[in-house]
């Protein structure tokens, strides 16, 4: 785990390699069309999407397994890289991190255009009238609402997986991240995917439900004001339509003393998002960096938190062994 999270902070996803995620929307995207195309009725709209569901997830786990099992066999080397690899592909960090330096360097430039240009990649909004600090807003609600499904979440199953060998730390991540590219490919409220997308949306909400509220945990007692932070969370996240993005949000805003939330658009019709936060500060490229760091800093308490529990369900059994010798002898 503290390799692939090494290999995600100094290096990301490289440029041209065939990445899991790829995979697993092409495989949404085929079978998403074919249901669409084929199947009319609301009950096996729902059918097919619950069996693709299902069969990515536990699909996507088993084949994280079976490649560790098989880079193991070669060598106990070889396995430590691939499942290394595999795991740090599950991580976004370095991406979220790559994606906010691409906009906020123009903006801080003030070149507008060439900002919405490249957010226009990044979130689905429309980008077209959007003014610096709407910009500003777009880029940390991205990394606040990402912190948790594409860092933290993985890495939560991740460390799950690591107290069960059998099992082992990347098929569990990888099965959330499908989870979750199911969520953000299929799981919308609209027509042709209300019926097909419903079982992903509230599978990946059920899933990242846990490490979403430690995510928030560990950020209010980080910030060194756990109570101001929660509080601002029980008030404001509960109205946000989404169990999970709400309290991410949240979370960085009262951190950060900035607000996020209010009016965007899309294809040309306005949605209003709840306001989080309290406006104390203006959202800046400082606040952005403060708000990555504090992904970075999570991360780390909860791979150390990991690494001492681990360490020390081995070590326990080997005392307990020795004790019994020496009383033996």
């Amino acid at each position: 785990m503290l390799l692939a999270a090494s290999l995600d902070y100094w290096i990301g996803d490289p440029w041209g390699w065939l990445h899991p995620v790829q995979v697993m929307g092409w495989l949404i995207s085929h079978f998403s069309q074919w249901i669409i195309h084929n199947l009319y009725r609301p009950w096996e709209r729902r059918l097919a999407g619950i069996g693709l569901g299902l069969g990515l997830i536990i699909g996507s786990g088993m084949a994280g397994w079976f490649i560790v099992l098989a880079a193991n066999w070669l060598h106990p080397w070889v396995g430590i890289g691939v499942e290394s690899i595999l795991l740090a592909s599950c991580f976004a960090g370095r991406s979220l991190r790559n994606a906010a330096d691409d906009v906020v360097q123009p903006l801080t430039d003030e070149e507008l255009e060439q900002a919405r240009s490249r957010l226009r990649q990044y979130v689905g909004r429309d980008t077209e009238k959007l003014t610096a600090p709407e910009m500003f807003r777009a880029v940390l609600e991205t990394i606040a609402e990402n912190a948790t499904d594409g860092v933290t979440a993985p890495l939560f199953y991740a460390i799950i997986g690591a107290f069960f060998p059998i099992v082992g730390s990347s098929p569990l991540a990888l099965a959330y991240k499908a989870a979750s590219t199911l969520d953000s490919m299929i799981g919308y409220r609209r027509e042709p995917y209300t019926d097909l997308g419903w079982f992903s949306a509230k599978l990946e909400d059920y899933l990242t439900w846990l490490p979403c509220r430690l995510t928030v945990i560990t950020l209010a007692l980080l910030s060194g004001k756990p109570q101001k932070v929660w509080s601002l969370c029980c008030r404001d996240a509960t109205s946000d339509p989404s169990p999970n993005s709400g309290w991410s949000e949240c979370a960085y805003a009262a951190i950060l003393g900035v607000q996020l939330g209010g009016t965007n658009w899309y294809q040309g019709v306005a949605k209003y998002k709840p306001l989080l936060g309290d406006p104390v500060e203006p959202i800046t490229p400082t606040k952005i960096d403060q708000g990555l760091q504090l992904t970075r800093y999570c991360c780390l308490i909860w791979l150390v938190i990991a690494i001492a529990i681990l360490e020390s369900s081995h070590l326990f059994p080997s005392l307990y062994i020795w004790h019994q010798n020496s009383i033996l002898h």
